[in-house]
């Protein structure tokens, strides 16, 4: 099952966007090859724009390519199981949240704000044919004192970046789970309340 042969179009119950169903999380990365530059600038572009309370924009972005120091800095800050297939990822960029203004005043809703402004540059990402795979399991202290981060600034997630690289060649723990059938709970389930 190689990276081209490989269909993990979600079979939805209700029609959604294409780019939506054909989303997913990979963790086969081609290993090799470097990222499209003007795909990479849409991406971070496409968060540029996503919505915010108060157009406050709280989104701040690490960005860093493989090869560089930056790029093995944050794959010391994932946790092991992350290291094992991250590494391969043509960019790595942790989503940092803007948690308080310079004056020390809360944003209560910097996290969501960011969370849409990572989903933003999920979809354009797959739209121009890269993959995209967040990560919780990083320690976001280690990203803090590498990049010298005010407390105001909260690495979140990390997100890898790239071409989808062979499943095959991955280990076969990691090849289970590039295979195994996507799920989602019901939209019954999901819904607490729908009025009409």
């Amino acid at each position: 099952m190689g990276a081209t042969t490989l269909d993990r179009t979600a079979a939805t119950d209700h029609p959604v966007l294409d780019v939506l169903a054909d989303r997913w999380s990979p963790r086969a990365y081609d290993a090799t090859g470097a990222v499209d530059e003007a795909k990479l600038a849409s991406a971070l572009e496409a968060a540029r724009w996503s919505p915010s309370a108060y157009n406050v924009q709280p989104w701040r972005f690490i960005v860093a390519r493989r090869g560089t120091a930056e790029h093995a800095s944050v794959v010391e800050s994932l946790v092991e199981f992350n290291q094992l297939w991250a590494a391969n990822a043509a960019v790595l960029i942790v989503a940092v949240a803007e948690t308080a203004n310079e004056e020390g005043r809360a944003n209560t809703h910097a996290v969501y704000d960011l969370g849409q402004a990572v989903a933003h540059l999920s979809v354009q990402a797959h739209h121009d044919g890269l993959v995209v795979h967040q990560m919780s399991g990083f320690d976001p202290e280690v990203v803090r004192e590498r990049f010298s981060l005010d407390a105001r600034f909260a690495p979140t997630t990390v997100v890898a970046l790239g071409e989808l690289g062979d499943v095959d060649a991955l280990p076969e723990a990691l090849r289970e789970r590039e295979t195994a059938p996507r799920e989602r709970r019901p939209l019954a389930e999901t819904v607490i309340v729908d009025a009409r």
